[in-house]
């Protein structure tokens, strides 16, 4: 009778862990509260206003229920720096917006 009873605990044990190994592997992401950013749209760039002007592209925004179009526009320049374009970047598991910005 003991070893029958050992041989269930056993049992049980490897199919635990089978069940533990098995799963380990597997990775779930919590699902995205966001849909994915569209496409930016096609603008049409007109001339500078004048020479130190960087064109700034149109992007989209989360307003909190949908995207929303920003049109893109010229800025001005800012002494030596130079203009990085704004974009989204993966920060762990979320998306955030990173404004354009001089650097």
């Amino acid at each position: 009778m003991a070893h029958s009873r050992t041989v269930a605990m056993l049992t049980r044990a490897a199919v635990l862990a089978g069940l533990l190994l098995s799963v380990a592997g597997c990775v779930v992401e919590p699902a995205n509260p966001y849909p994915p950013v569209p496409a930016p749209r096609v603008e049409v760039i007109p001339p500078a206003p004048r020479p130190a002007a960087v064109w700034q592209p149109g992007h989209y925004q989360w307003n909190g229920r949908a995207y929303a179009w920003i049109s893109g526009r010229y800025v001005a320049r800012a002494g030596g720096a130079h203009w990085v374009r704004g974009q989204w970047e993966r920060r762990g598991r979320e998306w955030v917006w990173v404004p354009a910005h001089w650097q």
